[in-house]
């Protein structure tokens, strides 16, 4: 009786399936949308496409100014595959030996960054805009900014002026650099 049920079930969901659930058309206006401040990320992750669910992929278009960059971070659940589609980019991340890894990227250049590791993207030409299309091995990749992470959360000025050998105006100063700008 039970898989009489779900079949039905199945049945009446797969009738009241629409293609049209398979289309987010949020990335049409993005390549014509004026250059951004700094960076502007304009995501297809399960949050906002909800047909990625089961997926495991998901897509960010990054968009940087003139002298923009995407600050260190970190996905936890996916590695990242950038392509650069404008401009050019340096990026770099650090493996977990504390190695740093850089390269320059050049229109039509893919660059990895595995799954957890510190990365970052910075267009260090300060005329012209850079954009990269970025497609992630999970639905939901997650974002962890590594200054918001450390500075904008609470932890307590002491405990971050001796991790970071410096005094607590340093660490007040970083935050307030960090603070939005009204």
């Amino acid at each position: 009786m039970a898989s009489i049920l779900l079949k039905h079930f199945l049945c009446l969901l797969l009738a009241a399936f629409a293609a049209s659930w398979m289309v987010q058309a949020r990335m049409r206006g993005v390549f014509n949308a004026p250059t951004p401040p700094n960076l502007t990320v304009t995501k297809a992750s399960m949050a906002e496409f909800l047909a990625l669910n089961g997926q495991s992929v998901s897509l960010a278009v990054l968009q940087y100014a003139a002298g923009g960059v995407n600050p260190p971070h970190t996905h936890p659940r996916a590695a990242e595959l950038l392509f650069v589609v404008e401009g050019s980019l340096e990026v770099g991340f650090v493996d977990t030996t504390n190695k740093l890894f850089t390269q320059t990227l050049q229109l039509g250049d893919m660059f990895v960054f595995p799954k957890g590791l510190v990365h970052y993207q910075y267009n260090a030409d300060a005329k012209n805009p850079a954009t990269a299309i970025s497609a992630f091995g999970s639905a939901n990749a997650g974002t962890a900014s590594i200054p918001t992470t450390l500075f904008a959360t609470g932890i307590d000025d002491n405990i971050l002026a001796k991790a970071f050998k410096t005094d607590v105006a340093t660490i007040q100063k970083i935050k307030a650099g960090l603070a939005a700008k009204a």
